[in-house]
């Protein structure tokens, strides 16, 4: 895998996420490096007192003091292992949380941007996985201070006991640290292809959830097991490589660790032959040999720092999405809701979908969108709402542009249905009111009797105050009810992209009645599959290639074989509609 360089956006947006994550548990972070430090100072303490305890007792002198310092250490340093265990698991929970809320913040700003982008399993991996990994990150930053303190102070201590043991560690202290650093820069490599596998297997593990019921009907569960377990091979191949390099660098580091804390004994014997220094000189030497290298401590920081930064590299690309801009325009009060698209273009990927749309949707009418599958009718309807944005061109609400509204004035002014409605709040009845400031019960009930929901509803066990979760539905109910939240707002534009294909004919075309009905609010823009949907609306845009191709009452458009196809109806053969 290429390293990317250092000035590469998507570097520094990831070093900006985990620099804001270390600020929002600043005070802990600090008190975790204070707690880390001072442990780290009571182990350095430790050896000299026990080295003079060691020298007081060999000389059959009093040493019941020293004795009592070593105890009083050791009870030190489990206590403030103690604390930093609690302090490390607290910045770690606080920096995940924090990490979390920010993406998903920036993945609902960006809207369907994100999912297309990274597909609904990928974008779960990332804020649940990759969040709590890169959350890791400021707490083994404060407790790597601490891990580098011990080697220095390892060093410093051997030299205050004797230079010359000081020189021996040093002599070969710097290909330990050559280890170290090739460590951390293989396994962030092995860490970023293994995340990478990871988000591909939960994208597809998300797609065979949502399309159970279809797999079970075809008799597809092993067809698609394999499907989403192909890349576990891969998956394996990353994790293999990951620990090799870990172990093979631990490897290499241990095996340099013991000759630099063998050679420092070496010199302290030959000092000790010499009457340089004392046996508890000695025993203190070898214990800050010990802390010098302090490689399994080194190792297990640099390899979750490395972890860390991988994860958060993931978490950046979510940041790189742009979310759209808002102004400050409002409508103009009383508007009827007059839809205008100017020479609109939008493409999705390498592909132009929609091009050169020009159209405009008089307020207070009804515009059914027909057109085969891949010709761009829900993208059309997306932009009408502004779930996304055209390319080129611009889009109008009452004579102002879409992007220059105000977030609010925007969402309180288009409301939208779909084939598939998402049933978001606690009870049947807060979906319906969803993001409606305090909706009445009165308000959920008329919108839903407009959506002909009403009914089934009332059956629930508890009504409107029925938990999500425990009300069965089938999809034409859930259709209803994803139109009852779309009718509760009272929007001056209603977009419906394909919200009907789920109804029975009876109840769609109570429902239409109800959208065409004299006095009725707003525009309607309506993605349609069913000729009697467009036959009942006031004028037909049919698009063809991604280009307007008519646009007019249906009775005149069937007439054109082209228009009746699109209705399944073959060429040649003109049916009543």
């Amino acid at each position: 895998m290429r390293p990317r360089r250092q000035d590469d956006p998507l570097t520094r947006e990831s070093r900006a996420l985990l620099r804001s994550a270390g600020r929002h548990s600043a005070a802990r972070c600090a008190a975790l490096c204070l707690v880390t430090a001072a442990a780290t100072g009571a182990e350095l303490l430790l050896p000299a007192a026990l080295g003079r305890a060691l020298d007081l007792l060999l000389a059959q002198a009093p040493a019941t003091r020293w004795v009592l310092c070593c105890a009083a250490l050791v009870l030190l340093v489990a206590a403030l292992g103690t604390a930093e265990t609690v302090l490390h698991g607290t910045v770690d929970a606080r920096a995940t949380a924090w990490l979390r809320r920010r993406t998903l913040t920036q993945v609902l700003a960006a809207g369907p941007r994100a999912g297309d982008r990274f597909g609904s399993g990928d974008l779960v991996a990332r804020l649940v996985g990759n969040a709590a990994q890169a959350g890791a990150a400021p707490a083994a930053r404060a407790a790597l201070l601490a891990a580098l303190a011990g080697p220095v102070g390892g060093v410093v201590a051997l030299a205050l006991i004797d230079p010359w043991l000081a020189v021996v560690f040093l002599a070969g202290a710097p290909l330990l640290a050559l280890l170290l650093r090739a460590l951390a820069r293989d396994v962030s490599a092995c860490v970023a292809d293994y995340q990478r596998v990871q988000g591909r297997i939960a994208g597809a593990l998300a797609e065979a959830v949502a399309g159970r019921r279809t797999l079970r009907a075809a008799g597809l569960e092993a067809k698609e097991t394999a499907r989403i377990l192909r890349p576990l091979p891969e998956l394996s191949k990353a994790g293999r490589e990951m620990w090799r390099v870990q172990g093979r660098a631990a490897a290499q580091a241990v095996a340099v660790a013991p000759l630099l804390q063998l050679g420092v004994i070496a010199v302290a014997g030959l000092l000790l032959a010499r009457h340089r220094l004392s046996p508890g000189d000695v025993l203190a030497a070898s214990r800050y040999a010990v802390l010098a290298t302090g490689v399994g401590v080194l190792v297990g920081q640099l390899s979750g720092l490395a972890r860390s930064r991988a994860a958060a590299q993931r978490l950046g690309e979510l940041h790189t999405v742009p979310a759209p801009d808002h102004g400050e325009r409002l409508l103009p009060a009383g508007g009827p809701g007059r839809l205008e698209f100017r020479r609109v273009t939008a493409r999705r990927g390498d592909r132009t979908v929609l091009t050169g749309v020009d159209l405009v949707v008089p307020g207070g009418t009804t515009l059914a969108v027909v057109g085969r599958s891949g010709t761009g009718k829900s993208l059309l309807a997306a932009l009408a709402a502004r779930l996304a944005d055209p390319d080129d061109g611009e889009i109008l609400l009452d004579g102002v542009p879409l992007p220059e509204l105000s977030r609010r004035e925007l969402r309180a002014a288009v409301a939208c249905a779909f084939d598939r409605p998402v049933l978001l709040g606690d009870t049947v009845g807060d979906a319906i009111g969803l993001g409606l400031p305090g909706p009445s019960p009165a308000l959920v009930r008329e919108a839903a009797r407009t959506a002909h929901a009403d009914d089934f509803v009332r059956r629930l066990p508890d009504g409107y105050a029925t938990v999500c979760a425990d009300a069965p539905r089938s999809g034409g109910e859930s259709q209803r009810l994803g139109l009852a939240r779309a009718f509760a707002r009272r929007a001056r534009l209603l977009v419906l992209d394909d919200a009907l294909s789920s109804l029975d004919t009876v109840t769609e075309h109570r429902i239409t009645q109800a959208l065409l009905a004299p006095g009725a609010r707003g525009t309607r823009l309506v993605v349609a599959h069913r000729a009697a949907t467009a036959a009942r609306a006031d004028a037909v845009v049919w698009l063809d290639d991604g280009r307007v191709r008519a646009v007019g009452r249906h009775t005149a458009l069937w007439r054109e074989a082209g228009y009746r196809a699109v209705f399944g109806v073959p060429t040649g053969e003109e049916s009543d509609t």
